[in-house]
């Protein structure tokens, strides 16, 4: 009998494991369905966009950068994934006609259809030089969905990389020259003050690199318990009773095991004589995994050397620039509260500390009880609201938009050829592509407007006159 309950029981739960995948699948399958809709509504934005430029080639950049900002800012997504969607979407109506129809069912993920239609352009560009004909697009895509269908969006990547560029004729080697254009360098934060840098480059290279700061990584940790003590020349120097050698006689039998006495009256304690001495500085235990060496190592090696000289002149002078608002008590060693990298999120102070002693740039700040930044030290008006604008906008003010301030432009929000004044409550950054959102030379009904509210927050109506406000950043966040 209990035999036939345990059974009975582990039917049930079989059965519930059961219907959880199948309602997970099928509410994935749902979720794959509605991004398939909102691509199909991309498309048809697209073919308003197409009719609006089609007599007016010249502003064609203006517009399509006014559409992007305005759905970027309505769904609340980075812009180059609304771009990316755009693209996806036009191929994806105009090229993959039995793609669409399994993305409408749900039986392929919109990274599926965005790996498809990326490798599809080397079919694309084969059939626009000759070099292959029509029909081996539809060859193409019908491969594509075999793959698409049996695997995942990064296996399809690879694996239809591989179709395109059979069908196109195209050899290994002509894959790899093409590739280079791909070279890239990003970043994205991945919380608790650290970072992803990524590095697309030729695999050679990346072997080599990779191998290279392992065998540094290698030496560091092979050696690092043979590193020097370092002595403190000064500590016999300093404080309420100072040992100056006046003070010592050299016949003095005490002194003569524990000081070395050199020429001009100069002294030193021995470092030798007892390893626990206070004047003794012992180097800290090194306890990094290799992994953690790598990194460090990577970042002295890029902030450090020099760069190659390939082409144009040496470029010795160029620094890498970060900014940084801390206390004046965390500056000082009062405090360990964290300083803002700004732009990006909390820094240690120890590294803040460690980047104010390697700088002579400083903009003194003061804020305001609800931590606004209210004013900054500086002589010339005109210095002083620059510097003022940039410690209150550590990137640019479009909502979502993350380049950092010293990639953007002071812009008056209202119009200084309109009337608009040249004063903080006017002026704010905005980079180079959201700027030209507002520039009167664009149509108005693609113009976006800016005003500035008081306490600093930016308020942005859409050609379509709806509105987006980017609050000012606060400046005592992490407490």
């Amino acid at each position: 009998m209990f035999y036939t309950q345990s059974m009975a029981s582990l039917d049930d739960e079989f059965a519930q494991r059961q219907a959880l995948l199948d309602d997970w699948v099928e509410v994935r399958r749902e979720i794959a369905a509605l991004e398939a809709r909102a691509s199909g509504l991309l498309a048809a934005r697209l073919r308003v966009y197409d009719a609006e430029v089609r007599h007016d080639g010249f502003q064609r950049d203006a517009v399509h950068r006014s559409m992007i900002a305005e759905y970027s800012a309505a769904g609340r997504i980075a812009q180059g994934t609304v771009e990316r969607g755009f693209v996806d979407a036009f191929f994806l109506e105009r090229d993959y006609p039995e793609l669409a129809s399994l993305f409408v069912a749900g039986k392929v993920t919109p990274a599926h259809v965005h790996e498809i239609v990326s490798a599809g352009f080397t079919v694309q560009n084969a059939i626009d030089d000759g070099r292959a004909d029509a029909g081996v697009q539809q060859v193409y895509e019908a491969a594509a969905i075999v793959v698409a269908e049996a695997q995942t969006a990064a296996r399809t990547r690879v694996q239809v990389r591989q179709i395109a560029a059979a069908l196109a004729g195209v050899s290994v080697t002509e894959r790899h020259q093409l590739a280079r254009s791909e070279r890239t360098v990003t970043m994205r934060s991945v919380g608790d003050g650290l970072a992803l840098l990524q590095l697309v480059l030729p695999e050679y290279l990346a072997v080599a690199i990779l191998d290279r700061l392992t065998q540094f990584a290698q030496h560091v940790i092979s050696t690092r318990d043979d590193a020097d003590p370092v002595l403190d020349l000064d500590v016999l120097d300093i404080g309420e009773d100072p040992v100056l050698p006046k003070n010592l006689d050299p016949a003095d039998p005490g002194w003569r095991d524990s000081v070395i006495f050199g020429e001009s009256d100069t002294f030193t304690t021995d470092p030798l004589i007892d390893d626990a001495s206070p004047d003794m500085e012992h180097p800290a235990a090194d306890g990094r995994g290799i992994d953690e060496v790598r990194a460090d190592l990577a970042a002295d090696l890029l902030l450090g050397a020099d760069p190659t000289t390939v082409t144009g002149t040496v470029a010795e002078s160029i620094r890498g620039r970060v900014q940084v608002t801390l206390r004046a008590t965390t500056l000082a060693g009062d405090d360990d509260l964290p300083a803002e990298l700004d732009g990006h999120g909390p820094l240690h102070p120890d590294a803040a500390r460690d980047l104010a002693a390697h700088t002579d740039l400083w903009s003194r700040l003061f804020v305001d009880s609800t931590g606004m930044l209210v004013e900054t030290d500086a002589y010339a008006p005109t210095a002083a609201m620059r510097r003022f604008l940039r410690a209150r906008d550590p990137h640019c003010r479009f909502p979502g938009c993350r380049m950092p301030v010293h990639r953007c432009q002071i812009d008056h929000n209202h119009d200084h050829a309109l009337g608009g004044r040249t004063r903080i409550d006017n002026l704010c950054a905005f980079c180079v592509g959201h700027h030209v959102l507002k520039h009167p030379d664009l149509d108005e009904r693609h113009r976006w407007t800016a005003r500035q509210l008081p306490g600093g927050e930016v308020q942005w109506t859409s050609p379509l006159g709806r509105v987006y406000d980017d609050p000012p950043p606060r400046r005592v966040m992490f407490v």
